[in-house]
């Protein structure tokens, strides 16, 4: 019964519904930022399928090697595998028929930070209560890079170093990274009998490093489109602060969903701004 009581949101994250929001959100501004002409809506789906197959099989496999009796996942596996495998499949298909040549070389480093972080977080021996900078790290980078090629592909004669090199991809990437790596250091602190972190700096000066990058890019930005992208990644870092701050308030899954809304709230800014122009 109390299974039936949970929050909807709560679900929106157990069946990894979050990850693919976020990844056609900021999809959507870098298109919009790096100006792209022509961006067919097959890359937003491929794109929100791809993301939600990887969260699935990173979820299903994590449930597999913990066994914890009371992780819903453990019921829900057999009948989430074809959801999985179909997404997969209709992903590979939209790439294949509708993107230029030059998505296979960027899905190729792709696969190698995807290979490196399932590595990581499943197969890697660390003791209780050690955080994994370098998996959340390759985390970040995965996911920016795998949202950011999908708009980086429909530019002529850019090459991946510029991508890679770009301050958009490395502020967002960064924020990815930290956020990652907050939600180990806030569940670490609940179970702590739910105390806040003792080094809590660690999550509030990057932020802050962020944030006020962020801040000079969109000042010295020269065009309109450039601009509002920076005060995303602004606010996004602006609301992990907040939520570094209050974290102990909320249970560990809540905490997730609302990182998760960090992410999708500047988007709301975006519009606002693209709006007001």
């Amino acid at each position: 019964m109390e299974e039936l009581r949970k929050p909807w949101w709560r679900y929106v994250y157990l069946l990894g519904f979050d990850a693919p929001l976020i990844a056609v959100l900021w999809l959507f501004l870098f298109a919009k930022t790096w100006r792209v002409n022509y961006h067919p809506w097959e890359a937003y789906v491929a794109l929100g399928l791809m993301v939600w197959a990887l969260r699935i099989a990173a979820k299903l496999l994590r449930s597999a090697l913990i066994t914890d009796p009371q992780d819903p996942l453990q019921e829900m596996r057999k009948r989430l595998i074809p959801y999985l495998v179909g997404a997969g499949v209709i992903s590979l298909v939209l790439i294949i028929m509708n993107f230029p040549m030059s998505i296979y070389i960027r899905l190729l480093l792709l696969g190698v930070f995807v290979i490196a972080y399932f590595a990581l977080a499943n197969f890697s021996s660390a003791p209780e209560g050690y955080i994994s900078y370098p998996k959340h790290l390759l985390a970040g980078v995965a996911f920016a890079f795998g949202i950011s090629i999908m708009a980086h592909v429909y530019l002529p004669n850019l090459t991946i170093y510029e991508l890679l090199l770009s301050r958009e991809f490395i502020c967002f990437a960064l924020l990815c990274t930290i956020a990652s790596t907050a939600v180990d250091h806030w569940m670490l602190a609940k179970k702590n009998e739910g105390s806040r972190y003792p080094d809590e700096w660690q999550i509030s000066l990057p932020l802050t490093l962020v944030g006020a990058f962020a801040l000079v890019f969109a000042v010295q930005a020269d065009s309109q489109a450039t601009r509002p992208f920076f005060y995303c990644i602004l606010t996004g870092a602006a609301l992990l602060q907040v939520l570094n701050r209050t974290f102990y308030r909320f249970q560990i899954c809540d905490i997730k969903i609302l990182t998760s809304a960090c992410f999708l709230v500047p988007g709301l800014i975006f519009q606002a701004y693209q709006m007001s122009l």
